[in-house]
């Protein structure tokens, strides 16, 4: 069964374990900037939310590429480095910012799960993130979070 990344909001602490772990494992290097996870925190309201690629259903990244070096492979919204052209389509097509441009290593990051064994998971302290089974309750749960966050967020604005 696929699994799919949990974001427990209401746990995360805003410590960024798992920005360090995330660029740690691609990288070899504590950088956040190089993270496919990034924690945005609005510390007066004391509310963090970690985000990563959703893996859209109708992934904007996805469709907008034009040499499909960001495409489909079993379920997950993955890029091909050798098909990319760097246009960067994809980093302005993702309406939450989870395709980023790493000008230094001229690469396009994004949660790739870190084939099934995600670090920012065995390194949240607090249990914020979860690879869980992806049933019909998981998405409920997920779309839920979705209309509480966007909800939060009109708020802070």
């Amino acid at each position: 069964m696929a699994k799919v990344l949990m974001i427990h909001p209401d746990r995360c602490t805003g410590c960024r374990n798992c920005e360090l772990a995330c660029s740690f494992a691609h990288e070899g290097e504590f950088r956040p900037r190089a993270a496919r996870i990034h924690v945005y925190s609005w510390e007066r309201e004391g509310f963090s939310v970690p985000m990563m690629c959703q893996q859209c259903e109708d992934a904007g990244c996805v469709n907008v590429c034009p040499t499909g070096a960001m495409h489909r492979e079993n379920g997950m919204v993955v890029w091909d480095e050798k098909r990319c052209i760097r246009c960067r389509m994809c980093t302005l097509a993702c309406p939450f910012g989870n395709a980023v441009y790493d000008a230094r290593t001229s690469q396009i990051l994004k949660c790739d799960n870190c084939d099934g064994e995600p670090e920012c998971v065995a390194f949240c302290p607090n249990k914020a993130l979860e690879y869980v089974d992806d049933t019909l309750a998981t998405r409920s749960k997920k779309k839920a979070f979705a209309a509480r966050f966007k909800e939060s967020f009109a708020e802070v604005k």
